[in-house]
């Protein structure tokens, strides 16, 4: 590298440099110059986009978000307090947490970064959160290392309000560690590809999937004859309902170029299927795309637990560090309180798997039986609260230390 280029990058910057000021989320260069810049609402009309987005926000969403806060032996217990009621059922009085969540992830997975204003008591303690546009938001680093949030207010008379670092919970993709890279900027030329071959698909099937042609002849026509010709035989080219074409004056009609078919049009459009997926990390099958082969697993189960796993446990951990550093008090944070999602209810659909899992937690003294109970939504019963275990293990040093009745004798669990 070039001690130009060095300078040129350092002083033009990008999404991942480093700088005071305006912070930019979108590439310094394009790889193809003749890639337009691509909108929230152009993207999400090709289904690709709009089936991966809604499948990684709907998922998050709809997973509870809890509040912990642990004791000195590091037991813990749900957080009775507002800030529960606000993550957990309805961060402001227009919002479920589901559709608060949704719209913040819309801004995460296409923008790269999510914005929302948290309005505070005299105290400190979070009143409520209420999603911004990322679209209208601008991060500024100042010189002494500060942040504002310079948000321009889509109103009659819009104007700018500055928001400090405190009274927004950002929560940013990869990038220079101050803001994310916006997914979208930097997956153009990939929606683009996906637009033309379906603008390609529309015009294809306008004209009946017909071909343009030469109408050949072997004699000279003069200008008349060349007009008229034109006028009656258009139809060929363009295409109409029409399923018989009469050729006169020993006219012969050659088509041009290739069919949808011969440019394997089907195969570019599925192309586009899985190289969109593969920016959101997303398994294609998982938007019913039934031609991906994946190395995730053979099996269904096995690709959405992969999918768990690599794609949304990491962003789960993004917006769960962005919270307790964000939202939380300092106080609330010195107290143990701590922020995580509910994994368990990922497995509420699958009724072998809770069951599976019950019994394990039961059998090994994790669990006692009512609280599986609980769960499924089922009475408890009188003596269900006893933890129980399996003594078919014990210490070698007690083999053949058995009780009158013939069985090894245990101890009971304290719960």
């Amino acid at each position: 590298m070039s001690i130009f280029t060095t300078i040129f990058r350092w002083l033009g910057g990008n999404a991942n440099t480093q700088r005071t000021g305006s912070q930019p989320i979108n590439p310094a260069s394009n790889v193809h110059d003749s890639t337009p810049p691509i909108n929230v609402d152009g993207a999400m009309q090709v289904s690709t986009v709009w089936a991966c987005v809604t499948l990684l926000s709907e998922t998050i969403s709809s997973l509870p978000l809890m509040v912990y806060q642990s004791d000195a032996g590091g037991n813990r217990e749900v957080f009775q307090d507002r800030l529960y009621k606000i993550l957990h059922d309805s961060p402001n009085r227009r919002q479920t947490s589901q559709e608060f969540w949704e719209q913040m992830l819309l801004n995460y997975f296409l923008r790269g970064n999510a914005y929302a204003k948290v309005q505070r008591d005299s105290r400190g303690a979070v009143l409520s959160l209420w999603p911004l546009s990322a679209d209208q938001i601008d991060v500024v680093v100042l010189d002494d290392g500060s942040i504002v949030y310079r948000y321009m207010e889509n109103t009659a008379q819009p104007q700018e309000i500055i928001f400090l670092e405190k009274d927004i919970l950002h929560i940013k993709g990869p990038g220079n560690g101050v803001v994310g890279m916006s997914r979208l900027d930097y997956m153009r030329s990939s929606v683009r590809l996906a637009i033309n071959a379906q603008d390609h698909t529309n015009e294809t099937f306008k004209k009946n999937a017909r071909r343009p042609g030469i109408l050949m002849s072997s004699e000279v026509l003069t200008d008349a004859q060349r007009v008229a010709l034109k006028k009656n035989f258009s139809d060929i080219a363009i295409g109409t309902e029409k399923e018989l074409y009469i050729l006169e004056a020993q006219f012969k009609f050659d088509p041009l170029g290739m069919s949808p078919a011969d440019i394997q049009l089907l195969e570019s459009r599925q192309f586009s299927v899985q190289d969109l997926a593969r920016w959101f990390g997303v398994p294609s099958v998982l938007i019913n795309d039934t031609g991906e082969t994946t190395n995730l697993g053979s099996s269904t189960a096995q690709i959405i637990d992969g999918f768990y796993r690599l794609t949304l446990r990491p962003q789960l951990e993004r917006i769960e560090q962005a919270i307790m550093k964000r939202v939380l008090t300092a106080s609330q944070r010195a107290g143990n309180v701590t922020v995580e999602f509910n994994l368990d209810a990922l497995l509420r659909s699958s009724l072998a798997e809770r069951m599976d899992i019950y019994s394990k937690g039961v059998q090994n003294g994790i669990y006692n039986r009512n609280e599986p109970r609980k769960r499924e939504n089922l009475k408890p019963y009188a003596g269900g609260e006893i933890y129980t275990a399996q003594v078919n293990l014990m210490p070698v040093d007690k083999l053949g230390e058995q009780s009158s009745g013939g069985q090894v004798a245990a101890e009971p669990i304290e719960q």
